[in-house]
């Protein structure tokens, strides 16, 4: 019996990256390369005649760059996209806009010439394609712009509360939706996203561009406090812990739990142990299971919790399992979560 195989059109400018891709790609039993392309006009083109149903995406093109693509493709043919892009400031930043832009992940590519790490980069890749291949991006054809909002301005300042989000696959947009709606006054928010080393400093530049409240990405000893909101860094475990009459934040090494470092589940038992019933637990979209069983532990301190629910998830995994074992008191869709956090918080939920 033949095994459905995942068909996939590589783009890269580079014959090296794209040979190198192809081939490490081709290993896994479950991946198929049916094309590749130099350019997003050759992608084009491959996309009509072969109709893969991922691509991989260097976001640096010449011609015309991966984000510009995605910004003129994702409205005419949706396609489940994970972009390579090189760990540098420039890098991270145009893979953030490459995610804002539609594409379902990014992938570090690894030092020059894809010499060092590419076995453990083409590992990642095959992952995070296999898991692209889930992705329903149809909705994305007809989108419309979100209709403007108004913030709420006035809200109890108190480091008694404290708002814990966590997510995965498509969490980067999902995530900035709901910051949006928060007032520069909210209660402090400990955000944990799974992304690479390096990305989530970018990641919480452009939330603090776009968001009333402050955001940083956290370090080692930052205070917790109404208007700021703290990114886990990538690679680092994040656990709240109450000092007196303050929330800090612990940022350091240790081992993957549930699969991921920095991990939901880590920072949400964290908030149970500390916050218990003055907190809201958030889990959004994203592949796998972390966070459910930190959520619970925090439902059952008597903490509010929330997950989006699965029209509204690029991946529905993470908060289906956090609503299966009882974490998720309420499913709310994207553009409700927030308001119904802070209504929480004001007891009118």
């Amino acid at each position: 019996m033949s095994v459905r195989r995942v068909r996939v059109l590589v783009v890269d400018d580079s014959a090296v990256a794209r040979a190198a891709l192809t081939r490490g790609l081709s290993q896994d039993p479950n991946i198929e390369v049916v094309g590749q392309a130099r350019d997003p006009f050759e992608a084009r083109d491959q996309i009509l005649a072969l109709s893969p149903e991922v691509m991989t995406l260097d976001v640096e093109m010449p011609r015309m760059d991966g984000v510009e693509f995605l910004r003129r493709l994702m409205p005419q043919r949706p396609i489940p996209t994970v972009v390579v892009s090189s760990l540098s400031q420039r890098g991270g930043q145009v893979a953030m806009d490459a995610l804002a832009a539609g594409a379902v992940d990014v992938v570090c590519k690894p030092s020059r010439n894809l010499s060092g790490g590419l076995e453990a980069m083409i590992g990642e890749l095959c992952t995070k394609v296999k898991i692209a291949a889930t992705v329903n991006v149809a909705w994305r054809k007809t989108r419309e712009a979100p209709a403007p909002r108004t913030t709420p301005t006035a809200l109890a300042e108190t480091t008694d509360k404290i708002i814990a989000i966590g997510a995965s696959t498509g969490g980067t947009e999902a995530i900035r939706a709901v910051l949006e709606t928060f007032p520069a006054n909210a209660p402090g928010v400990v955000i944990v996203q799974h992304m690479p080393p390096g990305f989530t400093t970018t990641f919480a530049q452009r939330l603090d561009e776009t968001c009333s409240m402050q955001v940083r990405e956290a370090k080692d000893g930052d205070r917790l406090f109404p208007g700021r909101a703290l990114v886990a860094p990538g690679a680092l475990q994040l656990k709240v812990i109450r000092s007196g009459g303050e929330y800090l934040v612990e940022v350091r090494p240790g081992d993957k739990v549930s699969g991921h470092c920095p991990s939901v589940d880590v920072m949400f038992r964290s908030v149970a142990a500390c916050a218990g019933r003055n907190a809201v637990g958030v889990i959004l979209t994203g592949m796998g299971s972390d966070g459910a069983a930190g959520l619970l532990e925090m439902r059952k301190t008597g903490a509010t919790t929330v997950g989006q629910d699965e029209a509204t998830c690029v991946i529905y995994g993470m908060p289906r399992v956090a609503w299966e074992n009882g974490a998720v008191e309420r499913q709310k869709p994207l553009d409700l979560i927030g308001d119904h956090v802070l209504k929480s918080l004001r007891g009118a939920a």
